[in-house]
């Protein structure tokens, strides 16, 4: 399936091949069309080349530039391609942080065999961002502007030319950074007031993201190109995403490109429970956040309480649309929000399905407050403000 064998070169994020590039671009201003574009790149790319003859070739940083690939490559044709999204924070203590990302390379790299592309050593990817961000980091993520990041996407492509139906027999595995607006924060056109939380459409039955079997659970092109119709006319209604639902009892899985997560009160055993989808069926994606979050609560919340917030008992299950409404209507629902690497941690106000509009707000309207705590949690972390091993610092910026 495209994965390396033992007599060609495998990954090394210790060696570069390096030009720099002669022609700087302006940073943007927060909140200036190039930022808000999301495709005004910093002034270096990485990429690396791979064959099936050799394996991996020594990595290159060069100036951001369009790639050249032939008409016939095998990403244009049979969607051999995945990805990868993460950031990288500028800490109050002046130092640049990737979060997570050997979670990061390894999730990649199993994208890249269920997409019959050549696997590498998953924890060779932070070292080939680390090193693009000491060449840009210091320009792009100034220090006078801590609390700041870019979104860094990795990405591997079928680059060779050969139409047939086949394993690629060539690769280019490139990354590049992008300074990206705070999701949280935008508001739309003609909006006044900040939004208590996002609002959902769901999915109908004749539209379904993922399936059993099927490649949901990796980070593939191929998961998001067929979904974007469905996205945009539920944008056109004014939502903000699709909460895409499986089968015939309607499971709850994904919130757009984001992990979904409720919190109520068990009608069983009174207690709060946090019931997010599981990982078995392979429906959703294994995200980062998402795992980090699971992490944290049953670290932090789990036995005890913090401030007002009470214990959350973590529940990854299946969850059904009509145990949502059900739980609304009973007046259980505590709070919802998402998890992502774009959206970060965002409530989520309310839900439609079908005719009916679902509150997944607190009974006096609000959110409770977990999300908020979860998201201050992960941006001490992120930006320095507590030392954590999920932190990974970038020495050495020029």
């Amino acid at each position: 399936m495209g994965s390396v064998s033992q007599n060609v070169a495998e990954l090394d994020g210790s060696k570069f091949n390096i030009t720099r590039s002669t022609n700087l671009r302006d940073v943007p201003l927060p909140g200036s069309p190039e930022e808000l574009s999301h495709s005004y790149c910093t002034d270096h790319m990485v990429t690396v080349r791979w064959t099936a003859a050799s394996g991996w070739e020594t990595p290159e940083i060069k100036p951001y530039q369009n790639l050249s690939i032939a008409p016939t490559a095998s990403v244009l044709h049979y969607a051999t391609e995945c990805f990868e999204g993460m950031k990288v924070y500028r800490g109050y203590d002046g130092k640049l942080r990737l979060f997570r990302p050997d979670c990061n390379g390894e999730r990649l790299n199993t994208s890249c065999q269920r997409s019959s592309l050549p696997g590498f050593k998953y924890d060779e990817l932070k070292k080939l961002v680390a090193k693009l961000m000491q060449i840009d980091g210091a320009r792009w993520l100034s220090k006078e502007r801590p609390g700041s990041y870019l979104y860094i996407r990795p990405t591997v492509i079928g680059s060779g030319p050969h139409l047939g139906v086949q394993v690629p027999k060539e690769a280019l595995l490139f990354i590049i950074a992008v300074p990206w607006p705070d999701a949280t924060k935008m508001k739309k056109e003609g909006q006044t007031e900040p939004k208590k939380g996002l609002k959902l459409f769901a999915s109908t039955s004749d539209t379904v993201r993922a399936w059993p079997g099927g490649f949901g659970w990796a980070k593939l092109g191929a998961n998001y190109g067929p979904s974007l119709q469905a996205h945009g006319k539920a944008q056109a209604q004014g939502f903000d995403q699709i909460l895409w639902l499986f089968g015939e009892d309607r499971q709850v899985t994904e919130a757009g490109a984001s992990n979904f997560f409720i919190i109520w009160r068990n009608a069983d055993t009174d207690r709060l429970e946090l019931v997010t989808a599981p990982l078995e069926n392979q429906l959703i994606l294994p995200g980062v956040t998402r795992r980090s979050v699971l992490e944290l609560v049953r670290d932090r919340l789990s036995k005890q309480s913090v401030g007002s917030l009470e214990p959350l008992q973590v529940s990854e299950r299946t969850l059904t649309i009509a145990e949502i409404e059900k739980a609304a209507k009973e007046g259980r629902i505590v709070e919802s929000f998402v998890s992502g690497t774009a959206y970060f941690i965002t409530p989520v106000a309310m839900i439609r399905n079908n005719d009916a509009d679902i509150s997944t707000l607190g009974q006096n309207g609000e959110p409770a407050g977990y999300a908020a705590q979860i998201k201050s949690w992960l941006e001490a972390i992120m930006f320095g403000k507590e030392e954590h091993d999920w932190a990974y610092v970038v020495k050495n910026e020029e």
